[in-house]
This record gives C-alpha cells, structure tokens and sequence, in this order.
C-alpha cells in the first residue's frame, strides 16, 4: 500500500525464487554436514487463511490504513527464527487487524487517540528487523493496530556548525545515509539490519552498530529524541550533554515502544572517513585472540572495527585457514591519517601471538561479504531444515574465558553432537566484550519451535547465572522477558512500570515488552 513492496516472507524485498532457497539451503546443508533436507517453500498469499479485522478505522484516517492480507501478513512478525518458521508454514498467531501508515505527527496522534477509543493495542513499527519477539502483536487487548513509520523518513534539518542533524524515525539507515550525504555528512550506524531498520527502531532498542569500541551503540549518536505518548509530546532539549536529572533521551533510549511512539531525533553526525587502514590478523586460538582485543580495548587507540571470529566461525565463512581464530582490525578517521594507529595496534596484536595475513584485504572482504549476506543465507537455511539461530551478550574481562566456555558447554548440550556453535566478539570496551553466538544444527521437522525453546531457554539460563546481559544490542522484546526480569533491580522494575502508566494509563503501547501488559 505504502513505500516498496517487501518479501511476504523472508528478508528483503521481492520475491525469493524458488530454485534459489533449493540451491542456496541444500548447499549449506551439504556444507554444514547435515546431510539432505526437503526444501520448503513459503505458501503465496492467497493460500494464508488470516482471522477477519476486528475493527475499521474512522474515516478520517482511513485512506492511511490498510486491513489488507498482505500489509497484515508482513507486520505479524519480525524477523526472529520463531517468526520466520511460522510465517514459512502459514501460519500467522497474532496478526494486526489493521496497519496505519502515518505521514506526520497530526496523522499519528489520530491513530493513537482511535486506538485508545478502541480499546486497541497501538504497536510501534520501524523496519520489523526484531528478532525477540518485539513488534508481534501478542496482546491481551481484543484488537491491535500497527503503526508503520515509514513514511515518516526524512531528514527535516542539518546543523553544520554542530555537526547534527534532525531526522524522522522512519528513515531507514540507507535512507538517511543517502540525504546526509547531500550535505557532506554520515551517521556511519551499520547494525546488520541496516537495509531495512529505521533510525526510531534503533533508538528504541539502543541498537549496536559497526563501530567496535568507542561509538558502540545508537545512545552515542543521540542529541534528542521527540516521542507522542498518549499523555502528550516527550521531547528532550537538544544539548551536547546535560546533568539535569535523570535524561529523558535514556528513557526512550531502550524503551521498546511502551512508553511512546518516536517521531523523531537529533543525532550527532560526522564527515565522511577519508582515510582507512585494515587488517587481519590469525590467532592460534580464540582465548589467545581476545587477550588481544582486550590490549586493543585498554589502549586507547579506539579501532573502528575489532572483531574476532573464533576458528569455527572463521572457517565457516572461508575468512581463515582451519584452526585459527580472525581479528578483523579497522581504523577510520575523517581528518588525519590513521597509520600510526594501525602501527602501534598491529604491535600490541602481534605481543600475543597475532600474525598479519600477507595478503590483505582477503580474510576482510570474506568475512565482510558472509556478514551482509547473513539474513538472506538465514532464510535458505531455515527453509532446508537448519535452525539458524544467534544470541549476544556482555561480561567484563575478568570473567570473559570461564563465561564464554560456560555457556558454550551448556548450549552444545542442549543441541547435540551435529551441530555447530560458534562465537565471535562483536564489541570491545576497556572492561569487558560482547561475546555473539552463533548456533546452526540440523532442524526437528514439525518441532522446531519447542527445540528452539529448548535451546533459547538454556543459552539465556547460562549467561544469567554468570552473570552476564541477557541482551548486548538485541533488545528484550517478548522472548528476553523471563531473563530482563532476572536481571533488572525490582525498584528498577516499579519505576518503570509507574512510569508506562504515567504516559500510558491505557496500557495499550506495546503491552507485554519490558514490563505486563
């Protein structure tokens, strides 16, 4: 109805052909060492029995909502494996009886006044790239509505002199890159989900972004954020930096859309890197690879890219001979020559046993291709019966190498002797990593989802009782809840449940993420 047409199922846009998920899924299969696998392939929409909408909308907005099969089908689910396992069936629990597409504050604030008349759960939607449950429409109230922010995705204003800009939530990364550019600036946030995420998605799950240490997180890029509640407008003071109180930016910031919609933000951008040095660099091991990435990590030196694959991930993705873990190594920078810096890290790397690959760029440009190419490879492997799944973390240096081999141990178990589980540090601080995980084994025909609960319920049991974030960059949504709420201090967990109904006495944004419906 609005903007391009997305996959029905999958990642991306258009239609996957049929002979590619064969090719593509029993190929990896092959690879992966599962053995042949049917192939099962999407229904078309027509085949998708959905329950009738529950309500209509006014006519006031109703040229700018749509019951449509096909609007409701893509806003059912993110892009979780759960989700994509169910969509790939037919199968559709909780969808939305009614998508509306606003274009501006005036039109959103209708939407959310009919929703609160209605009795209707109001669902805030960026580019739907959740994979924890966050944008499903699982709600007690009898009717849900999902509110896509799509056609909210400009750039409104560019500060030269402060190096900000002013930017609709709506816009997705390519988006906004592409009208920054006009101005000679950059945002440089490149999650994996860039193609299809939004700029108020990422804040509202304080997205993780490409650079490894320093700007890790959307937070360091936030000047302000403009949010509707159905109590009034959130909008903080655009300001550098603000002792005033408790930030209303780190109220929103994470908050899941329970607390607002975001229609906007102030983010701080930059000129364009024009000078970059990487590298890459073979470790005997992964415990002796993150010994190096922590000396990175407490040297200052801030590299843009620090990524280190352990050597099971490395050879899956052909970036390293077999046996040797890869430090993926970057720096960037817009005004001075950043070779001194690769210098002296290429040094600390080479104290602990790294070793530069002679041919650079080889093992970078491989892993960098296997990682833009992950969420489509995901769907191949979904459909050829290979649960594909990945969860990420956080724990400070002094527990990293029994937590990351704890919860290693326990997960294997839970999978079985075929499969595969990797790991690689996606992000470094001088106190701590964020060891990301990687699972993929042979798929329970008919059963995926209660193996994937079984395996959900084990990884996250292991990293909360080490001690670890149930969640680095992924957010909570609906399937982190058990664990959040583990994590969380209780009068932590009242404050905010007194804040949701503060702003939203209805209870009707997002009911279920971070706090009860």
């Amino acid at each position: 109805m609005f903007g391009r047409r997305r996959k029905l199922w999958g990642w991306g846009y258009g239609e996957t052909a049929a002979g590619e998920l064969e090719q593509v899924g029993l190929g990896a299969r092959e690879a992966l060492g599962f053995g042949p696998a049917e192939v099962e392939h999407p229904p078309p929409l027509e085949a998708i029995d959905l329950p009738p909408p529950r309500l209509e909308p006014p006519a006031a907005i109703a040229p700018i909502c749509s019951s449509d099969p096909f609007e409701r089908a893509t806003h059912a689910y993110g892009k979780a494996y759960r989700d994509l396992v169910r969509a790939l069936r037919g199968r559709y629990d909780h969808p939305p009886d009614v998508v509306a597409h606003p274009g501006d504050e005036d039109e959103l604030r209708q939407v959310l006044d009919w929703c609160a008349s209605a009795g209707a759960a109001a669902i805030p939607y960026g580019g739907g790239t959740s994979v924890v449950g966050g944008v499903e429409p699982r709600v007690p109230q009898d009717a849900a509505v999902t509110i896509d922010l799509g056609r909210m995705d400009r750039v409104l204003a560019v500060d030269p002199v402060s190096h900000a800009a002013r930017i609709q939530a709506g816009a997705t990364g390519p988006g906004l890159e592409e009208q920054l550019k006009a101005h000679g600036f950059t945002l440089r946030h490149y999650p994996q989900s860039f193609e299809l995420a939004t700029l108020g998605g990422w804040i509202a799950t304080r997205a993780g972004g490409h650079f490894a240490t320093l700007h890790t997180h959307i937070d360091d890029f936030v000047e302000s954020v403009r949010a509707l509640t159905p109590s009034g407008i959130w909008e903080s003071r655009r300001l550098p930096g603000s002792g005033a109180g408790p930030s209303p930016d780190r109220m929103l910031l994470g908050s899941e859309g329970i607390l607002g919609v975001i229609t906007e933000a102030w983010v701080r951008v930059q000129e364009a890197p024009r000078f970059k040095e990487s590298a890459a660099l073979l470790f005997d091991g992964f415990e002796q690879g993150a010994q190096a990435v922590r000396a990175l990590a407490q040297s200052r030196l801030y590299p843009s890219n620090c990524r280190l694959l352990d050597p099971g991930e490395a050879s899956l993705t052909s970036a390293a001979p077999d046996g040797k873990a890869l430090l993926v190594l970057g720096f960037e920078a817009a005004g001075d020559p950043v070779d001194p810096w690769m210098a002296r890290a290429l040094e600390l790397c080479g104290d602990h046993g790294g070793e530069q690959r002679e041919r650079r760029g080889e093992s970078e440009g491989a892993w960098r291709d296997a990682f833009l190419r992950a969420p489509y490879l995901r769907d191949a492997l979904i459909a050829a019966g290979v649960l594909a799944e990945t969860f990420e973390t956080a724990i400070t240096w002094d527990r990293f190498e029994p937590f990351v081999a704890g919860v290693r141990e326990r997960t294997a178990e839970a999978l079985g002797p075929e499969a595969r589980l990797t790991c690689r540090i996606t992000h470094a601080y001088p106190d701590g990593a964020a060891p990301y995980f990687t699972v993929l084994a042979p798929a329970r025909r008919g059963s995926e989802l209660e193996q994937w609960d079984e395996v959900k319920a084990v990884a996250s049991d292991a990293i909360e009782a080490a001690g670890g974030t149930i969640t680095h960059h992924h957010a909570v949504g609906r399937d982190h809840r058990p664990w959040y709420d583990r994590q969380r201090p209780e009068p932590f967990a009242q404050a905010l449940r007194a804040a949701k109904a503060a702003v939203d006495p209805e209870g009707m944004l997002n009911p279920g993420v971070l706090v009860d419906p």
